[in-house]
């Protein structure tokens, strides 16, 4: 495998960046480097497993799971005005059914000292928020919850019906745990979020970094004081160069997970800038499967494609290239080939995006890298084989 790598003209991996700038091992001059930027600050999981702040136009090397990926989200808003401040008025404990209480000592998610202990108190024991939401809409509820000594947890959400879900199960007395609620309203315009439902009297639970966002699925921790506030996305661009690309065959790679399985196009891509020229790997909308697209001279499309793989997996996956054909493979094993049409030239460019600067590929990447030649298969099945 390290003579496998060698070979290899790009090579991008979680290992080290400046401002507005994602740094590749290969090529060593700098020249395959690559643009970065986000607008705001962002949040990412430390090599001490601690929720940190990263600065305005620095990329992310997340280590949730224990293992360093570049993190590339979209953007995202937490609808919660007071992610950490349980005790502000703008939380509603129904009537004083939950009380809240901050453990000034009690070190949160964050690596710092301040957690809020909620306990039953009498009625329904609710805690949570009415909010105007969007009729017919996906949103993601998420929280950081490590149990005390309750017997029961469980949120509800009313909006035209009732929503019950109880994640006692997920939270222990030991670690922190991030909890994640996916639910879609109705045709209600607004909504009871209780985090907390039917907490057994005198029993309570620690509790950190609420959020609420309106899409399908969960991203890294907004922090939010006094206002909804926004995450700017990531944005990968423009790696590579005319000296580590340019060929008549190749082989592009990419190890890492969507954030979510379908539901948009995701792209990364090799091309001159333009749709003429292209070669990239499609993380489809459509649920679990994989395409690679080849275009030279902006004739005809080849395409390759796969189903049955799950995006959010894992996954390793390979386009390969030579004046003949185009294959795809993914996790140790050819998935599909086909006679290429037309030849792609002169690419220049490595982006996480279409050629054109579309279809972000949002997720965690391990590994991207470029070979100036179509890899043999005994090859192949070592790079890709998880």
């Amino acid at each position: 495998m390290s003579n496998l790598l060698d070979k290899a003209s790009v090579i991008l991996t979680p290992t080290a960046y400046n401002t507005s700038e994602a740094l590749c091992v290969k090529p060593s001059d700098g020249t395959g480097d690559f643009d970065f930027s986000r607008a705001t600050k962002a949040t990412r999981i430390n090599s001490l497993g601690l929720v940190e702040t990263i600065d305005t136009n620095l990329p992310r090397i997340n280590y949730e799971g224990g293992c360093g990926s570049w993190l590339w989200e979209p953007q995202s808003t937490n609808l919660f005005e007071y992610s950490e401040d349980l005790s502000n008025s703008y939380w509603s404990d129904f009537g004083t059914e939950v009380s809240r209480n901050l453990n000034a000592s009690q070190i949160n998610p964050s690596g710092t000292a301040g957690s809020y202990e909620l306990e039953g108190v009498g009625g329904l024991r609710r805690f949570g928020i009415f909010l105007t939401v969007t009729p017919s809409t996906d949103y993601t509820l998420s929280f950081y919850a490590k149990n005390i000594d309750a017997t029961l947890l469980k949120a509800l959400f009313t909006n035209s019906s009732v929503t019950t879900y109880t994640y006692t199960s997920e939270v222990n007395t030991t670690d922190w745990s991030r909890v994640e609620i996916n639910f879609t309203t109705l045709t209600g315009t607004s909504t009871s979020v209780q985090i907390l439902r039917d907490l057994p009297i005198g029993e309570s639970a620690y509790f950190w970094g609420l959020m609420l966002e309106e899409q399908s699925f969960i991203t890294s921790y907004i922090e939010s004081s006094g206002s909804s506030t926004t995450r700017n996305q990531d944005l990968c661009t423009n790696g590579g160069s005319v000296a580590s690309i340019n060929n008549t065959e190749g082989t592009l790679y990419f190890e890492g997970s969507a954030l979510v399985n379908g539901g948009s196009t995701r792209i990364i891509s090799l091309s001159d800038g333009t749709n003429n020229n292209l070669i990239y790997i499609s993380f489809d909308a459509t649920a679990s499967r994989f395409s690679g697209f080849a275009r030279g001279g902006g004739g005809t499309y080849t395409t390759v494609l796969t189903n049955g793989i799950n995006q959010t997996n894992n996954n390793k996956v390979a386009l390969v290239w030579d004046a003949a054909n185009f294959r795809i493979w993914i996790n140790g094993t050819e998935q599909a080939t086909a006679t290429i049409n037309n030849l792609p030239i002169e690419m220049n460019i490595l982006n996480f995006t279409s050629p054109t600067g579309a279809d972000f590929f949002f997720g965690n990447t391990k590994c991207v890298a470029v070979w100036k030649e179509a890899l043999t298969d005994a090859e192949l099945t070592s790079l890709t084989t998880i």
